[in-house]
């Protein structure tokens, strides 16, 4: 590092102690009311919050088209994470803030205050395609605390299977070098799904990490590449080919419904479903819920007809503002108390009581007259 760099580290570091002190002193948070005299401190550094956390972009990687790797250097509030954890993201754009889900793709052991997230550009993503589009170093995004329960146990297991589809990559490449950077002496086997293999953004890096362990397996399979058509479907023959006895593995897998569906239908059926782990990052696909019932906003006073749609999208469509996040079930950003009346969840179809419970609205449809307090 060179003088220069070194001078401007410091003088980053000696600020925000300084900011630290100053900013919590209950005089200075009197004088700076309403706002906090964090919401000043932030015009000259941005990525400073006093309980917030926040990141700064320091570097950003396009190793594809349609994909974006940002390297974020995180403020003092981040205390690490867990592999297959999540954050909501938050990030201003043309004046509106938004959040959504990623999950870092980083080892937990990776250099403290450090994060590396992947977001792939969808078609109607506004978020993702502002970050494929215009992420910069410098640019400041706001975190939430590391949450989920997709994690790898410890002590580690033995033997480990990590299957994940499309974005779904991230949480299990996470435990991967995790993994890997313990030195794990036990079998691990990755299989991952994508469209093409030449247009995975990890391709290059997974080959690295094949030659680090000695029992570790990976592959990556293209489903409309010419070797890898017809295997976009996760089957038991396919399984056995990766690993034999994928049975006896502590399975994590990542991916879309229908990734999900296949190896939930497979495990249930070998009576070995406690052994398999799972998340989606995309959400499913909402069946239409009972459009003759009545949704009630208690707290708003609004009643309107229900249309079938997620109780999220329908209290929007009211005039309602309530929070989200991920928008697929996974952040719990907008668990609601429904007071009365029946919801279906729309990932595994079950159907709620009539007594009061807290719901999430994002992946909940009426099932009858709903009565919400929002």
């Amino acid at each position: 590092m060179t003088a220069g760099r070194r001078s401007a580290t410091f003088g980053k570091q000696v600020f925000t102690e300084m900011s630290n002190r100053v900013a919590g002193s209950g005089l200075v948070r009197a004088l700076t009311a309403p706002h906090g005299p964090e919401r000043f401190l932030e015009l000259v550094a941005p990525s400073f919050a006093l309980d917030e956390v926040r990141a700064e972009v320091v570097r950003v990687q396009r190793p594809v088209p349609g994909s974006v790797t940002l390297h974020l250097r995180t403020n003092h509030n981040w205390r690490g994470h867990r592999a297959g954890q999540f954050v909501n993201v938050t990030i201003e754009i043309d004046g509106r803030r938004h959040v959504r889900c990623y999950s870092p793709a980083c080892s937990e052991h990776g250099p403290e205050r450090e994060l590396e997230l992947t977001v792939r550009a969808h078609p109607h993503g506004l978020v993702s395609r502002h970050l494929n589009d215009h992420a910069r170093p410098g640019m400041v995004l706001g975190l939430s605390r590391p949450a989920g329960e997709f994690v790898l146990p410890h002590p580690r297991p033995d033997h480990v299977l990590l299957i994940s589809g499309g974005s779904g990559i991230t949480p299990v490449l996470a435990m991967l070098r995790t993994l890997t950077d313990e030195g794990h002496d036990g079998r691990i086997t990755f299989v991952h799904y994508t469209q093409r293999v030449r247009e995975h953004p990890y391709r290059e890096l997974l080959e690295r990490l094949a030659g680090r362990l000695p029992d570790l397996g990976v592959r990556v399979i293209g489903t409309r590449d010419g070797a890898g058509r017809g295997s976009a479907h996760l089957t038991r023959r396919q399984l056995r080919g990766f690993d034999r006895d994928y049975l006896e593995a502590e399975t994590y897998v990542c991916g879309p419904p229908a990734l999900i569906a296949a190896a939930r239908s497979i495990w249930e059926r070998a009576g070995a479903e406690q052994r398999l782990h799972r998340e989606s990052f995309l959400p499913a696909t909402v069946p239409s819920g009972d459009a003759t019932g009545r949704i009630s906003f208690t707290c708003s006073g609004i009643e309107t007809t229900s249309s079938g749609l997620s109780l999220l999208e329908q209290a929007e469509r009211a005039g309602l503002s309530p929070a989200y996040g991920c928008r697929m079930g996974i952040c719990r950003t907008c668990t609601t108390r429904k007071l009365a009346g029946r919801v279906r969840d729309v990932r595994g179809g079950e159907v709620s009581g009539e007594e009061p419970q807290d719901i999430q609205l994002c992946v909940s449809v009426p099932a009858g007259d709903v009565e919400l307090e929002l």
